[in-house]
């Protein structure tokens, strides 16, 4: 009993398998008819890849252009471009000018600490200068830079410049030379170091004037009393306290004073410099 209810149920599964493959293949048939009722094959694009639809009920395609390589590209003849400023090139000669070669020149603008680092200062010479081979005539154009500069600082510091000469005009040429300055506004420079005022005794001076008054004044005011009978004991009074201000402002005045600052560093146009070469210079 039970094995000829196990065949039945085969006999059903097989039975449904090959009824649903014919319905499949009569569905896949029923397409491929729809398909052609509704679509003419010659009304395909008869070329493949010409890109031309031969259906007019079809949109055209869009026109393929070539690319213009050249549209993209910059035309350097409109390019703005700055042209490098033409001078004349230094050949190093075999005429040399001694280090130590002294010239006398004037500033041609004012030299202050008030001017920044790398600040370009122009001298002129006054004389000729002659050597073995070579002639600077007067008038001849040095330029100098400032390489370290500040204001005045506490404890009375001036001001500080410090200029390196770096070039010069030789016959219409510019030499790289390396000179340093002398003597500024007819005054000797030391290691190069143009230097403000330092001015810590006279402000320490200043700062001492307070109690000089002050004793003064008592001083009179007790020779005053001392002239009339009934004073004259208050007269030592006055004296003391002006020599106690005194005292007290003598002690305090460098103290006071470390905190002040020295003097500016300004020297007008004009004023006479002295440049001195530290390297041989060579020229033609």
């Amino acid at each position: 009993m039970k094995k000829n209810v196990f065949y039945t149920l085969i006999f059903l599964i097989m039975f449904l398998n090959c009824y649903n493959s014919g319905h499949a293949f009569d569905l896949d048939e029923t397409v491929d008819d729809d398909i052609r009722k509704n679509y003419n094959p010659s009304k395909l694009t008869n070329d493949v890849g010409t890109g031309v639809s031969t259906d007019e009920s079809l949109p055209d395609l869009p026109a393929i252009t070539k690319y213009n390589s050249s549209a993209k590209k910059t035309d350097s003849s409109i390019t703005n471009t700055v042209a490098a400023p033409k001078s004349n090139i230094y050949q190093k000669g075999n005429i040399r000018i001694k280090k130590g070669t002294v010239i006398h020149a004037a500033s041609n603008g004012a030299v202050s600490d008030w001017q920044g680092k790398g600040a370009k200062i122009k001298f002129t010479s006054k004389n000729i200068v002659n050597g073995k081979g070579f002639t600077i005539p007067a008038g001849t154009p040095f330029w100098g830079e400032i390489i370290e500069t500040h204001q005045p600082q506490v404890s009375c510091n001036g001001g500080l410049v410090v200029i390196r000469i770096y070039a010069m005009i030789y016959k219409n040429q510019t030499v790289p030379i390396k000179g340093y300055i002398a003597r500024a506004n007819d005054k000797n420079i030391f290691l190069n170091n143009i230097k403000g005022q330092r001015t810590y005794l006279k402000t320490m001076y200043k700062k001492g004037n307070w109690g000089r008054t002050i004793f003064s004044r008592m001083l009179t005011l007790t020779i005053n009393l001392g002239g009339s009978g009934s004073t004259v004991l208050l007269s030592p009074f006055p004296l003391a306290y002006g020599t106690i201000c005194l005292g007290a402002n003598t002690l305090v005045s460098p103290i006071t004073a470390f905190f002040s600052k020295g003097g500016h560093v300004s020297i007008p146009a004009g004023s006479n410099f002295k440049i001195k070469l530290l390297d041989d210079v060579y020229v033609d």
